[in-house]
């Protein structure tokens, strides 16, 4: 498991953010923990979120582009994409992965990244934050993404 020496960004406390949540709808179970964990950092850290479904996680940068243009403070971006027997995984997860960057370097948006790159449903569940699972990824992103617009917003303006 990756989290080992993970940062704790929990604990904040952001009421007037707005977050922006973009999910994708495949793998509905694994989806349904992510967002869920994100749902729960949202509500613990008093902001406002939004959800917004596409339908899977090559459509997640231009949602998040279109939340960051629209005044959103950060936007957090989940998905699943599990290694099948072609190529297609890795087109999906590095053009998802370039475009989820450069909607936050572009807009100056935090983008908490969500997206679960497995080889299996098996790892999905256990990062999804479900019961049993070790990990939960959707608050881990949530809470990256608050701590960083927090950050951004202290920074003096030029």
């Amino acid at each position: 498991m990756s989290g080992s020496g993970a940062p704790d960004t929990g604990g904040v406390q952001a009421p007037g953010l707005r977050v922006a949540i973009v999910a994708s709808l495949w793998h509905d179970t694994v989806m349904d923990g992510l967002l869920a964990g994100a749902l729960a950092a949202g509500q613990e850290a008093r902001v406002t979120c939004t959800v917004i479904r596409v339908p899977g996680a090559f459509e997640l940068p231009v949602a998040a582009a279109a939340c960051a243009r629209s005044g959103f403070d950060a936007v957090v971006a989940l998905g699943t994409v599990i290694r099948g027997g072609t190529p297609h995984f890795d087109y999906v997860c590095s053009a998802t992965t370039a475009g989820l960057s450069r909607v936050a370097l572009d807009h100056g948006v935090p983008v908490g990244f969500g997206l679960l790159t497995c080889d299996t449903e098996e790892q999905a569940l256990d990062r999804a934050g479900l019961d049993g699972s070790q990990e939960d990824k959707g608050r881990e992103a949530t809470e990256a993404a608050i701590a960083t617009a927090l950050v951004l917003a202290a920074l003096p303006t030029p």
